[in-house]
């Protein structure tokens, strides 16, 4: 009896009031509002679950306190207009001194006019240096020779067999190659010819170098480089009386990794020259960044922000500088820190039953408001009222 009356005293608290069967009405727009309802209630589901299976991203901004970190920087640049033989790239810290710790692997792959490979293999490119791919095979010589360096011998090179080991003592030195023709190796290897052969090439330039973490610059530009009484010198007499079209589009530039959502804002970048003889320079400030994933494993990269100047560099109004393209860069003291997180189970469960409750509610309403309102007009019309 007892337990009876418990379960009598607890069907008080139903919420949920039961009409008998024989009293539910069904229309026909109460089927519309349920179709309309139900298509309301998956579209928004499927939103709340794909929502709760994107990762969360939390950013932090913190002091940066690092050190001894080298800073990577990503290249895959392309001059439509200049040949391989004619470019150089080089870096230097903040000093203007030439980096004397870093470690490159990139390739430099001949093009022609059309933007075709005209090789299959790009050529291994080493700091500082234009392409050696200028120089043909010379014929058997003695390997045992010892040829002159034109007055450029040291204790470190004696012998100067190739054109290269002669530009190579000239550059140690700080000396300008005026003329390689005068040069018995270059004569011999037909360095002019070959560059002549590159003239109408242009060059693509990819890979990526590791410098030390601290303002720099690198750039590309035409001769090759030297260190002269601590300033940085390009050996131009080679190429003197010749204009450069230093048209060029980055493909791609960044630092370091890239992570899910990155922007990096000079890729794609095309730039046609005004005129010849163009310097263009690009003024970057890397901010350092951290992206931890959910599994836990830290990614240690960078973004940056840039602006970009050009100008003239040869002609009666032209300022002066070198034509080329110019990389300088900053790091900021912040560190921006990105965290991934699996969103919460509970709050996809409460978003789901919002979506349900919440459309169920609003559609019982209309369905109320044209079920009463359609009952009054029928009342109407009988009773003539209707106009």
């Amino acid at each position: 009896m007892q337990t009876k009356d418990f379960f009598e005293n607890l069907r008080r608290f139903d919420a949920y009031p039961k009409t008998l069967e024989d009293f539910r009405v069904k229309t026909y727009g109460g089927a519309a509002v349920t179709l309309i309802s139900g298509i309301f209630m998956f579209v928004l589901f499927v939103s709340e679950l794909n929502y709760y299976l994107t990762l969360e991203v939390h950013p932090e901004l913190f002091v940066d306190t690092s050190r001894g970190q080298k800073l990577r920087i990503n290249i895959d640049i392309v001059f439509p207009k200049m040949a391989c033989g004619y470019l150089a790239l080089d870096a230097m810290d903040v000093s203007g001194e030439s980096q004397i710790d870093i470690d490159g692997h990139l390739l430099k792959q001949r093009l022609d006019l059309q933007g075709r490979p005209v090789s299959e293999t790009p050529e291994q490119h080493k700091i500082g240096e234009t392409s050696s791919e200028v120089a043909s095979t010379p014929p058997p010589l003695d390997p045992k020779r010892c040829e002159s360096c034109y007055g450029a011998e040291n204790y470190e090179q004696k012998c100067c067999n190739t054109c290269d080991d002669v530009r190579e003592a000239y550059r140690r030195k700080g000396w300008a190659l005026q003329n390689p023709d005068t040069i018995e190796q270059c004569k011999r290897e037909g360095w002019a010819t070959k560059m002549e052969a590159q003239k109408n090439e242009g060059c693509k330039l990819f890979g990526y170098l590791e410098v030390n973490k601290v303002a720099g610059n690198f750039h590309i530009a035409p001769g090759k480089s030297f260190q002269q009484r601590h300033v940085h010198v390009h050996d131009m007499q080679a190429f003197s009386g010749m204009q450069f079209n230093i048209t060029h589009r980055i493909n791609h530039l960044s630092f370091g990794f890239d992570y899910p959502g990155i922007v990096n804002p000079l890729d794609n970048v095309y730039e046609k020259v005004e005129s010849m003889q163009m310097m263009y320079q690009y003024f970057i400030k890397i901010v350092p960044t951290t992206y931890t994933k959910v599994n836990g494993e830290t990614l240690y990269t960078n973004q940056f922000s840039v602006t970009k100047h050009s100008k003239s560099t040869g002609g009666v109004l032209g300022e002066t500088g070198l034509p080329g393209v110019f990389f300088s860069y900053e790091l900021s003291p912040m560190m921006v820190k990105y965290t991934e997180s699996q969103r919460s189970f509970m709050h996809f469960l409460t978003g789901v039953c919002a979506i349900i409750g919440g459309i169920f509610t609003v559609a019982s309403l209309v369905d109320s408001f044209i079920y009463h309102s359609s009952k009054v007009i029928a009342k109407k019309i009988e009773l003539g009222k209707a106009s």
